[in-house]
């Protein structure tokens, strides 16, 4: 999995492409931990580029959702595809993030 960065004003974007699962479920934990460490409280996690997502990865951003939340943060996932998508409401986490179709409608719910 690689794991693109991009700043847009105040916020982070994170960009994860390819599988993310047990495997490199943890390399995308070991970033987001990274960022917010250096107190990064805007968040958008850019989905398009992930092709499968399993409860490992689902796991990671539940946890990043619940420190932003704690961190009176701002975090908004975007760019799902279908079936990415698809496991979020099968797993019932579609009410705990802020979900947008474009990475624009994810900066401007994150207040950058």
């Amino acid at each position: 999995m690689e794991i693109l960065q991009e700043r847009h004003g105040d916020a982070v974007i994170i960009a994860p492409v390819g599988r993310l699962d047990g495997v490199s479920a943890p390399v995308l934990r070991s970033t987001l931990e990274t960022l917010d460490a250096a107190g990064e409280r805007r968040l958008v996690v850019d989905l398009a580029g992930v092709e499968y997502i399993s409860s490992a990865g689902l796991n990671v951003l539940f946890s990043l959702a619940k420190r932003m939340h704690e961190a009176h943060g701002a975090l908004a996932l975007c760019a799902l595809r279908d079936h990415v998508r698809r496991v979020f409401e099968l797993a019932g986490y579609v009410p705990h993030f802020t979900i947008t179709e474009t990475r624009t409608e994810a900066l401007t719910h994150v207040g950058t």
